[in-house]
């Protein structure tokens, strides 16, 4: 029997769920082991390790499209997120809360790395083509108030019940226990609620060798485009000093000011970074997407460049100054999160059109597999430059760092018209 489905009812959970595990890995944790006592090197080392599933996503995603469903894949990886959730839960309150958490926490990203594979075959599998354009915007939007939800909500009730249960590892383990039972109510609910497309069933079976080949060739002809080398550099260097800010900025926010830092509560770094940097963050995109859109990406290349790295002046001033009120802060994580949102569309439109042509799909997965490791690298070694620095002279390297962007981007060629709303983001 052939039930329809409103997109409605599983388009925006499914967008969620996307987005709390990857907050979860990537932001929620660097909170919760600052608070356990960890060192800023020893916590952005370890985490930024975790960026590896999304790194060699484009490894594995064949895979997933040659065996089982999609539907079967979005299904399983809520669960095995949900597992992975329970037993980070489990073990922050014993004596090996590291290493298990640590090991749970791989499990998790590689989970929801091939959730993420899974879940964006499936909606272009779930939807014709007028509601997957209908849908991209609410897709997008439930994955930001997924970010708001965890980096803001969840951290401040960890911070609420560290007041009510007068422990830092039981209210993280609580946390934590919440959202799993929250997956598990994912995994029941897109078990009944998500559509059995047939195309999802009927699509050709693919072995080993031809997917080894098809790699193979999308590999060499991704080497062989036009400003290859350029390309790769933009990808890897664009987003350097972010890559270097992302997790120290967040250890600043909250660290003692005995250390240099601002010192913030859990529930006012969950308003300040989760909750403003956020919408911040998701306004400056909404507004590089317009102008991008209107005028194409050549014509807002250098504004975007210049967006994403001089607002980083920001966390200079915060750190000499030290302010204790809330509303400057605010102000502060707000102008940085909006600029970094408006100069990433740059970043996300030259992806797309670097991918033109033959193997676009496959040639995206690069580009982010690329993106995914621009954040990586810096990120392992951030923590240790700042402890042997402090956060004052960090944000000055950080500041010097924009200067990489600066050069990358000058060599880039861009087609004037790329990006107009006449042409499409396709053309």
């Amino acid at each position: 029997m052939k039930l329809f489905k409103s997109p409605w009812a599983w388009v925006p959970t499914l967008y969620f769920a996307e987005g709390v595990p990857y907050v979860a890995v990537m932001t929620i944790s660097l909170i919760m082991y600052k608070r356990l006592g960890l060192s800023n090197t020893d916590i952005t080392l370890y985490t930024s390790w975790l960026y590896l599933p999304w790194v060699i996503k484009p490894l594995w995603s064949p895979f997933v499209d040659m065996m089982r469903t999609k539907r079967w894949w979005v299904i399983t990886m809520q669960l095995l997120v949900a597992a992975a959730l329970a037993g980070v839960a489990f073990t922050i309150p014993g004596p090996y809360w590291l290493q298990g958490s640590l090991a749970f926490f791989w499990l998790m990203a590689f989970s929801s790395a091939t959730h993420d594979i899974a879940a964006d075959g499936f909606y272009m599998l779930g939807l014709d083509q007028h509601n997957q354009a209908y849908f991209v915007g609410i897709r997008s939007t439930f994955y930001r108030i997924a970010m708001i939800f965890s980096s803001g909500l969840l951290v401040g009730l960890a911070g609420a019940l560290q007041v009510l249960t007068r422990s830092i590892r039981y209210s993280w383990s609580l946390v934590f226990y919440l959202m799993a039972g929250l997956f598990i109510a994912f995994w029941l609910y897109h078990s009944a609620v998500l559509p059995k497309p047939q195309e999802d069933n009927d699509r050709m079976k693919k072995t080993v060798q031809d997917i080894m080949d098809e790699f193979k060739q999308t590999v060499i002809t991704f080497f062989q485009k036009p400003q290859a080398w350029i390309a790769i550099c933009f990808m890897l260097f664009y987003r350097m000093p972010e890559g270097l800010l992302a997790k120290v900025s967040a250890l600043f926010l909250v660290d003692n000011g005995s250390n240099g830092g601002l010192g913030l509560s859990d529930g006012e770094y969950g308003l300040v970074q989760g909750t403003v940097g956020i919408i911040g963050l998701t306004l400056g995109g909404i507004l590089g997407g317009i102008v991008a859109s209107r005028d194409g990406l050549k014509h807002w290349l250098w504004w975007m460049v210049c967006a994403i790295t001089l607002p980083d002046l920001v966390y200079v001033y915060l750190s000499y100054a030290l302010p204790s009120n809330l509303l400057i802060i605010n102000i502060c994580i707000f102008i940085e999160q909006f600029g970094y949102g408006f100069g990433f569309t740059a970043y996300m439109l030259y992806l797309i059109y670097y991918s033109q042509g033959e193997h676009k799909t496959s040639h995206y997965a690069l580009c982010t597999a690329f993106m995914a490791l621009s954040m990586m690298i810096p990120g392992l070694f951030a923590g240790a430059l700042q402890e042997a620095v402090g956060y004052q002279l960090f944000f000055i390297i950080v500041i010097i760092a924009c200067s990489l962007t600066f050069i990358v981007s000058h060599f880039l060629k861009i087609d004037a018209d790329f990006g107009k709303k006449k042409d499409g983001l396709d053309s």
